[in-house]
């Protein structure tokens, strides 16, 4: 796909709230998008990070959550962030939102280009006009993440208030299209409503609505099915699936369920302590893995044609301390594959054009000539 998508953002041209200082020469630029035409704009790739780095600041050391992570994203894909807990795929998606808490986290290095502005260039304020407007953020626990004493039709609209200008009355009219949009029954009479007088699922939906309450360009969705039962999980994927292909809006899906990620994403990246280890389109990585972690991970699924009563295959051992991580391959303590180089040198992302078009791994067993079939 080229440029981004033809719809109803390249019409909605609104002034910026006065209040806001406009400090940095990319803050001019993220003006000129706001109150222009964002039709007009043609960018290779809605998201570029390149050698992004976020680290936490700690008593014991600094932790390397996330360390020189590099991907694209195209207008209106889906992709997905999969790998263990604590592999840094959260810390990723807050790090492109500028959420990370400071202290003890900080970005530390790295570009985010985002529809053609370096976000780690804006100051807070200037962030704080793309945040919700251009960019949609999903968070994993909708009870903690909605505020339980205001209404939910309060909380959608708030974001429509803020960015676009709209009136109380027509803010409340686009929460109710939203909550309908989203799939809640009876949508205008649920806009008194508060958090805790919906199910898990249908405030997974309110959390939904309220990323999208300004069509977002992109939508930052972290494990948005956690906790739910595999009915819901289906529903709110489909949800999500419908609603990126009808406002084209592109989607990073953070998950540990490659089932997930299969069914939703066209491209997948694996990551593993902090670092991006593999990366390619969904058929390519599930078809011929490249990287041994992602090689267990799917040997971890369970699987129908294993007899009843089977054992199901785990990964041994546990990922690395990244306080200040060993330069060599940071999952060999734990591979069956690994040799004497695993060991003494880090492997970088390269291509591996056997496997697919595209298809990136960081394993010295898997580079020309290795010895992993």
């Amino acid at each position: 796909m080229e440029g981004p998508p033809a719809g109803t953002r390249g019409s909605s041209v609104a002034e910026l709230p006065e209040a806001v200082v406009i400090s940095t020469a990319e803050g001019e630029r993220l003006r000129a998008q706001l109150t222009g035409d964002a039709a007009e704009r043609r960018e290779r790739k809605l998201l570029e990070v390149r050698g992004l780095s976020t680290y936490f600041f700690t008593p014991a050391g600094v932790v390397h959550a996330v360390d020189e992570v590099s991907f694209e994203l195209d207008y209106g894909e889906t992709l997905g962030l999969v790998g263990e807990s604590g592999c840094g795929k959260s810390v990723t998606a807050l790090s492109l939102a500028r959420l990370v808490p400071e202290p003890p986290g900080r970005i530390v290095a790295g570009e985010v280009i985002f529809d053609g502005i370096d976000l780690l260039k804006l100051s807070g304020e200037e962030m704080r006009l793309l945040r919700g407007r251009k960019i949609g953020f999903v968070f994993q626990d909708p009870m903690t993440s909605l505020n339980p004493v205001l209404t939910i039709g309060f909380q959608i609209g708030e974001s429509a208030r803020a960015h676009l200008g709209l009136s109380r009355r027509a803010a409340a009219d686009r929460a109710a299209e939203l909550l309908a949009l989203v799939g809640i029954p009876r949508p205008r009479d649920r806009l008194g409503d508060y958090p805790h007088q919906f199910s898990g699922g249908m405030r997974q939906r309110v959390m939904i609505a309220v990323a999208l309450a300004c069509e977002p360009m992109l939508l930052l969705a972290d494990e948005p099915t956690t906790a739910l039962d595999v009915t819901i999980q289906a529903q709110i994927m489909e949800l999500l699936r419908s609603l990126s292909e009808r406002l084209r809006t592109a989607v990073i899906l953070i998950t540990h369920d490659l089932g997930i990620a299969a069914g939703m994403c066209q491209r997948v990246n694996v990551m593993y302590a902090g670092r991006m280890v593999e990366a390619a389109r969904v058929d390519d990585v599930f078809e011929r893995p490249r990287m041994p972690y992602t090689r267990a991970l799917l040997d971890s699924l369970p699987r129908l044609d294993v007899l009843p009563g089977g054992r199901l295959h785990t990964i041994e051992g546990f990922p690395p301390d990244l306080v200040a991580p060993e330069p060599a391959c940071r999952f060999a303590p734990r591979c069956a594959f690994r040799r004497e180089v695993c060991e003494s040198a880090e492997p970088v992302m390269t291509p591996r054009p056997e496997a697919g078009a595209e298809h990136l791994a960081r394993c010295w067993g898997t580079e020309p000539g290795g010895w992993i079939e």
